[in-house]
This record gives structure tokens, C-alpha cells and sequence, in this order.
């Protein structure tokens, strides 16, 4: 009798799982992920019966001719009418190539961010400034191959409470590894891009070194873009004429240790390497009804010699399997969370997600859980382009480290910082605005944060961030500004004492990904 080893009745379920399709083709591409630009591009999936599934960001925009109008290219701010003088500088690619079959498109951008500004609670008054220069460039290949790369270096000096958290945890905000510049600067590169390639109407494969989030939220509790970019291969598929969008993320994370207990000299250091899996289903039920249900994994590091040695559980495409057999308080720590999004009428939108990671109370600090509540109003009281938005979050102070090995090890992150909520833990209260006329735009944002710890005290942060902006070019976000941000934090029960900054900003920047200096 013949007999199959299991493994390979795996390989063979998992082949069928993500390549069972209807062969035809469709075109595609990725929306870029900065949270204000992709406010019209979501205004417009309010407003249409769009079968986008917008939850699982940088969308996957597998568009028929119905939705077509939604975002036929990848400039979301085409409802400017003005006639600049200079459509090169105000308008266009800086370098676009097009064949004339339209077989091959390539379009290469500046990424710029000229930022100057001063915090007036400083006492060293310090100028403050941010120097980026780098390019965006991204293209296709017949209509089923799409790329995109991205490369930036640069030097800051940053307000005292960014400067502070840099030299404690060794990174730049979301933005990876600095070294010393002249003497209390931070040079940093960073980089991503990824390939994109669609065999099929209903299936779309991506690679690269980038960042995901999930959810409706300015936060998120599962996975959110607030970290390093990381390795990571992508599978998105969708069912029953797009209601049922299933993907399948596997990553490559890094502790900022060292991966073996003896470091040659003279050699760069090799941190430790842990891998990761997410599931998320996303279900349209109806026109107004998004639900969807996500599990993430954290595999046990690498060893001794950084080798990562996977099971085969480790590919395993299939959502809350992986919870079955190792549970939530596992060495390999597991994250479980579902989302909520309901279009109350074409301009409000209600969500929330929920998270939970370990329920074995076996902590002081108690379970692992989160919460999430928001809502959303587009052309708000009947203003176009008028965004509000108000978001309350809940996570307990035992979310995202894994319950039985070294936190350091095991944790929900990569590059020391949280790959899902950007605070970690604690209360929070979320206020947005967001205005646009022609290319004028205003937003405001107020966080308040709340923390306790281990039940001996607590503190709190306020966070106020005012912009008034111009947008230069809407082809790739280039846009001039005029800021405040406002931060206060208070502490209560501690011997340390409270901090202010109030930083006036100038700032000539491409905006196509988000910073979270809200903290």
C-alpha cells in the first residue's frame, strides 16, 4: 500500500488552497499607505458599492470596469481643477516612460523632507530640522507585473522626547537604526520596495520589504504599519465576485540582540531573527457590513547560530488552525483579533476590532486583551472633503509579549518597537480633522494617552498636532506645510518629572507613508 507522507499531503492542500482560480486577468496595483492621502481614495469607497475590501492596507485594488472611476491610477488627488504653469513641477512624474503598446510604464519621483523648525520648551533652544533626500520609483509590466521601490537617507535632530526615546531603544521611529550625527544628530536610511504579480483575475502575489496594517483605525491592534520594514511575502485571493477576500502574510522579524553569546571582533553584529504568519479574512456581507477575523504568530527565534527551524505548521494557510494546535499561551506566541467596519449611510462609518493574546491570567498584569471603537464621517456636515474621525482604544498592559519565553525573544515586535499597537499598551483617545479645498489642506489630530503600571502609579501624554498645508504635486504627495505639535506628559506616583515640547514646524515634504511620532 502506498503511503503518503503528511507533509506532502500538506504541500499539495497548500498549492490547491491558494491557486484554485478562474484564469482570466485583471489589472491592479497597490494605493500608497500615508493616512491623509488615502482619505479620498476611502471617501469614494463610502460613497460607491465598491467591493474593495479596505481593511488590509496597502490596498490591493482589483478594479473592474464598474470601479473603475474609484482610482484608475495611482494619483487619489485628481479632483484639483486648477491649471499650473508648470505641469512638470505641478502636476506630473518627474520621469515617466510609457510604451506606446502600453506594455511597460515606469515612473520615478523625488522623496524629499525638508524640515526645519524650533521647540520654544526647549531651554537649549536647539534647531530642530530633518533632511531626507531619496526617490520612489515603481512601474509595470503588461498588466499582470507591478513593482515599486523606494530608498531615502538622512539626518535629523529631533525634539527632546523623540531624541529620548531614540537613544533608549536604539531606533528611529518606524524608520530603523541610526548612528551619530555631528553631536546630537541621527543619520538613518531607509528603505522598501516590493514586486506585485496578479497569474489571475482573483489572485494577486507580492514580495518584498515593506510594512502591513490591518484594520479601519488610525491604530491598530493586530498589525499595524508602526515598526521597521520587514521581509515578506504577500498571497491575497478573492472569492464570490470579491465578497470574501482571504490573504496570507509570512514575514522575517529582527530583535535588536545578538544572534550568537560571541561576537568576532571587528565585525558587524547579526541580530536575532524570529519569523512570523498572519490569516486574515475579510467578509463583505453585505453593501454595509465588513467583518473580518485575523491570527498572527510569532515562531520561536532562531538559535544559538541563527538558524530558524521551521515546522510545518509554519505555512499552514489556513486561519485559527495554528490556534487549535498550539493555543494562546504557547512558546510560539499566537494573536487573535477580528474587525468590524458598517457604513451607517455613505458618509459615516462605524468600526472596531478586538484582540486577544494571552487569556491564562496567570499574571499580576493580568490577560492579554484589546479593544478598539471608532467612527469615521466623510464630506462631514455636508462640507466637501471635510474629514472627522474620533477613535477610543483599550489594551492591557500583558498584550503582545508571549506569556512563557523571554519578552525580549518572543514579543509581538520587530526593531524594539510593538508591530501592532503604537503606544503598546494603555488607554487612549483619538481626535481627527482633515480638510482639503483645491490643493489647500488642514488637518488637526489630538491624542490623549493614559498609562498605569504594575499598579504603583501612572502617567499620562497629550499630543496636539496642527498643519496647514499646500500641495505642490499631487502626482507623488509633494506638498509644503505649516505645523505645531504640542506634547505634554504628566506623571503621577514617580520621581520623574514632567515634560513639554512645543515644536513650530516648516516642512517641504513627500508623504506617501506614515511616521507615528504620537506617542
Amino acid at each position: 500500500m502506498l503511503v503518503i507522507p503528511s507533509r506532502l499531503i500538506f504541500g499539495l492542500s497548500f498549492l490547491i488552497f491558494h491557486f484554485s482560480f478562474f484564469i482570466s486577468k485583471a489589472q491592479f496595483y497597490n494605493l500608497p499607505n500615508d493616512y491623509s492621502y488615502g482619505l479620498l481614495t476611502e471617501r469614494a469607497l463610502a460613497e460607491k458599492d465598491s467591493s474593495i475590501h479596505s481593511s488590509l492596507k496597502p490596498y490591493i485594488h482589483f478594479f473592474s470596469d464598474k470601479y473603475k472611476h474609484v482610482a484608475d491610477t495611482h494619483r487619489v488627488f485628481k479632483f484639483i481643477n486648477d491649471d499650473p504653469i508648470i505641469d512638470k513641477v505641478f502636476n506630473e512624474d518627474l520621469l515617466l516612460v510609457k510604451s506606446k503598446e502600453k506594455k511597460f510604464l515606469l515612473r520615478v519621483d523625488p522623496l524629499l523632507n525638508f524640515e526645519f523648525g524650533r521647540d520654544t520648551e526647549d531651554t537649549l533652544q536647539r534647531r530642530l530640522y530633518t533632511n531626507t533626500r531619496g526617490f520612489i520609483a515603481s512601474g509595470a509590466i503588461g498588466k499582470d507585473f507591478y513593482f515599486e521601490t523606494m530608498l531615502s537617507e538622512n539626518q535629523a535632530v529631533f525634539p527632546n522626547y523623540i531624541e529620548t526615546y531614540n537613544r533608549n531603544t536604539g531606533i528611529v521611529p518606524g524608520q530603523g537604526r541610526w548612528k551619530t550625527f555631528k553631536s546630537r544628530g541621527f543619520d538613518y536610511a531607509f528603505s522598501s520596495g516590493f514586486f506585485s504579480y496578479q497569474p489571475c483575475k482573483n489572485l494577486n502575489i507580492q514580495a518584498g520589504h515593506g510594512k502591513q496594517k490591518v484594520g479601519q483605525g488610525y491604530r491598530s491592534l493586530l498589525l499595524s504599519d508602526n515598526s521597521f520594514n520587514y521581509p515578506y511575502a504577500r498571497i491575497t485571493q478573492q472569492w464570490f465576485k470579491g465578497r470574501v477576500q482571504y490573504t496570507n502574510i509570512y514575514a522575517s522579524f529582527m530583535n535588536l540582540r545578538s544572534a550568537s553569546e560571541k561576537i568576532v571582533p571587528n565585525t558587524e553584529r547579526i541580530f536575532q531573527k524570529k519569523a512570523a504568519s498572519f490569516q486574515y479574512l475579510s467578509l463583505n456581507f453585505t453593501k454595509w457590513l465588513n467583518l473580518g477575523f485575523f491570527q498572527g504568530l510569532i515562531w520561536q527565534v532562531a538559535d544559538k547560530n541563527n538558524v530558524q527551524h521551521f515546522e510545518w505548521q509554519y505555512v499552514n494557510p489556513v486561519i485559527f488552525t495554528n490556534l487549535a494546535s498550539y493555543g494562546l499561551n504557547n512558546k510560539n506566541n499566537i494573536l487573535i483579533g477580528a474587525d468590524l467596519n458598517i457604513k451607517i449611510t455613505n458618509r459615516i462609518s462605524v468600526y472596531g476590532q478586538f484582540m486577544a493574546d494571552d487569556l491564562s491570567n496567570t499574571r499580576t498584569i493580568g490577560n492579554g486583551l484589546g479593544y478598539q471603537a471608532g467612527i469615521k464621517y466623510f464630506n462631514a456636515f455636508k462640507v466637501k472633503n471635510l474629514f472627522l474621525q474620533a477613535e477610543y482604544n483599550d489594551v492591557s498592559e500583558s498584550s503582545y509579549t508571549s506569556p512563557i519565553t523571554d519578552t525580549s525573544n518572543q514579543s509581538y515586535s520587530h526593531y524594539n518597537q510593538n508591530i501592532a499597537y503604537t503606544p503598546g499598551y494603555g488607554k487612549e483617545f483619538v481626535g481627527m480633522a482633515d480638510y482639503k479645498f483645491r490643493r489647500i489642506s488642514f488637518n488637526a489630530r489630538y491624542n490623549y494617552q493614559y498609562y498605569t503600571y504594575l499598579n504603583n502609579g501612572f502617567y499620562s501624554n497629550q499630543y496636539v498636532n496642527l498643519r496647514l498645508g499646500y500641495t505642490i504635486n499631487p502626482a507623488y504627495n509633494t506638498n509644503i506645510s505649516l505645523g505645531l505639535s504640542y506634547r505634554t506628559q504628566d506623571y503621577f506616583g514617580f520621581t520623574v518629572p514632567n515634560t513639554k515640547t512645543a515644536y513650530v514646524y516648516l516642512m517641504f515634504k513627500t508623504s506617501l507613508f506614515n511616521n507615528y511620532y504620537d506617542f
